[in-house]
Order: structure tokens, then sequence, then C-alpha cells
């Protein structure tokens, strides 16, 4: 069977462990283009991500460790989750050595997994509406507050590797204002699922 551009199919690779995030951030965020995120066995492809670097303006450790930040300044593989506007939850993978404060946000996924009990939660039907940005997806998965700090190899999170070698592209990231010029968004090129084209 024919693979369709526009999406990404695939079997579930090996479970991610804590340790595949204690590297670069520059190597993970693109790493997880593929990979499926599952939440109490919701989810899908990742297929769009922005990389923060602890260096970065734009990231939230940049000016040091805050009640709010704190889970990106310890070890690598949790989930750091936030309120952005006051409205919307965005889920971020901790990467690097404990206090680098380096994370991947997750901005986009291609649904597989769940795909009726995420159209109830979002309240809409068109499959690519429904994970495509950081605030719909976490609405889809049920991600909340409540999961800031836990473990992304370990229930109800389950993350599983990429079988295949998707074809990547890279560009500005979305919605912030400072160093605006660095091209740490990465995508899976033609996925109808994308936040954004880039």
């Amino acid at each position: 069977m024919a693979q369709n551009r526009t999406s990404y199919e695939q079997t579930l690779g090996k479970p991610l462990k804590r340790a595949f995030f204690a590297r670069s951030v520059h190597e993970i965020a693109p790493d997880l283009i593929g990979a499926t995120l599952l939440v109490d066995g919701i989810g899908g492809i990742i297929v769009e991500v922005e990389a923060y670097h602890h260096t970065d303006p734009a990231a939230h450790s940049f000016r040091g460790p805050t009640p709010r930040n704190m889970v990106m300044f310890g070890p690598p593989g949790f989930a750091y989750v936030y309120r952005s506007y006051g409205i919307h939850w965005c889920v971020n993978f901790v990467c690097e050595k404990e206090g680098s404060a380096s994370a991947v946000l997750i901005r986009a996924l291609q649904p597989t997994h769940g795909i009726p009990t995420m159209r109830r939660r979002r309240g809409l039907h068109d499959e690519r509406s429904l994970c495509s940005g950081p605030g719909k997806l976490t609405e889809a998965l049920a991600i909340t507050d409540a999961h800031n700090g836990m473990a992304l190899d370990t229930p109800p999170i389950a993350l599983y590797a990429r079988t295949g070698k998707p074809e990547i592209v890279s560009g500005i990231r979305i919605g912030i204002t400072k160093a605006v010029e660095l091209p740490w968004r990465y995508g899976l090129k033609g996925s109808k699922f994308l936040s954004k084209p880039f």
C-alpha cells in the first residue's frame, strides 16, 4: 500500500525511556518527529515540536528557577506542563542533564489512538483540527497541570520511538517575541496535521 504523503503511518516502536532525553535538546527535538505520544491510551504521532534551550531568551528557564518552571531544572524525561496566556495547557519534555533546564514543546499530533474520545473532548469532528496546536492536543489528550512533573516512561504517559525515517523540515518558532530568528521548530514534511505550514 502506498504511503500517503501527508500522513505518516507506522506501527509502534520500542518504548522511549527517560535516558532518551539525556541528550542535547537539538538532537531530541527532530528525533521526536514520528514518535507516538499516548496519555491513558489516547494520542497520536508527533508531527511538530519546538526546542527551547536554557540559553535561549524565549525559554521559561532563561531567568532561572521559579515555582512554575522548577521541573525544567530537574532530571530529563519528565513532563513540564504550563498554562499559556491563562487559557491553554502546553506540554513539554524536559531534556539534557539535570540543571540544564531545556525542553521540547509538543506542538501537534496526527491522531491515531482514541479519536472518538478526542472528538468528544474537543467538541469537533475534523481529525486534522483535533491536535493541530499545543493547546488543542493537551485538550484532546486531557493533559493538565496534574501531569506536570510526571515521568514520560510511566503510566499514564507512554512514548514510542518512530520505526521509520520521516522527512523533517525546520523553521522559526511560533508565537514568541524573543529569539524569533532561531530555526528550532521541526515538523513532518507535508503533514496535514501541523499547527501551521512551514
